[in-house]
């Protein structure tokens, strides 16, 4: 399985990866809850380990309530320190499916980790992305807006695809460096805003509402209202 792990304690994160990663599964680490929620909501993970109380603004249960409104349905374990049946209760109405309290045996981590590796999946991943009257196919490759097919390169469509996965929310340059183009921010390069600016063309070119919006001094936003 790919397994996210949020966790903020970097001795406890060592531990739990590499007894996971021994276990057979690819294992990715995010120390804190902001970049933890970008990349849930961002990639395709199997389950979710995540930390209750973390720094960046974001805790657990912020990221599982968001995954949710999202309507990403990855399973979700928590470990936390937490451990009083109304916090455990919390953790569970957020939308998580377990709930593991510090300190814990390795062995019943893992064995909780391959129950819910176990269960059923409930929802088919979603093969299109809509905002508004914008329509990206992920099976076919195609992206049509108000039933007009609109051509795009392989680089503007993984640009589209992160835009729209993220909708509504402002993505920065940083990020879209390091998830469309893999590699690390160069503050002198003006790649981002290239490729922005043609795909605004292509997309809001001749209809009345723009959907593609430069957030200042941030980065840009894709949504249907201004």
């Amino acid at each position: 399985m790919r397994i996210l792990l949020v966790e903020d304690d970097a001795e406890v994160a060592r531990f739990v990866k590499k007894g996971l990663q021994e276990a057979g599964h690819n294992v990715e680490h995010a120390p804190n809850g902001r970049d933890g929620l970008f990349l849930a909501a961002s990639e395709q993970f199997d389950l979710l380990v995540l930390d209750r109380m973390l720094p960046g603004g974001v805790d657990g249960v912020r990221i599982v309530e968001t995954l949710r409104q999202q309507g990403n349905r990855t399973p979700v374990l928590f470990l936390s320190a937490l451990g009083a049946v109304d916090e455990r209760v919390k953790g569970l109405k957020a939308g998580g499916d377990d709930y593991l309290v510090k300190p814990f045996a390795f062995a019943e981590l893992l064995a909780r980790v391959e129950a819910l590796a176990r269960r059923p999946s409930v929802d088919a991943p979603a093969t299109r992305l809509r905002v508004a009257d914008l329509e990206l196919d992920l099976l076919s490759r195609t992206v049509n807006r108000g039933g007009k097919k609109i051509d795009v390169q392989p680089r503007e469509f993984r640009l589209l695809e992160h835009l729209m996965r993220h909708a509504g929310q402002v993505v920065t340059r940083t990020m879209l460096l390091e998830k469309v183009w893999d590699y690390h921010f160069d503050p002198q390069t003006n790649v981002i805003d290239v490729h922005v600016s043609r795909l605004r063309q292509k997309l809001d070119k001749g209809f009345d509402k723009p959907l593609i919006h430069t957030v200042r001094n941030a980065g840009y936003m894709i949504r249907a209202e201004p």
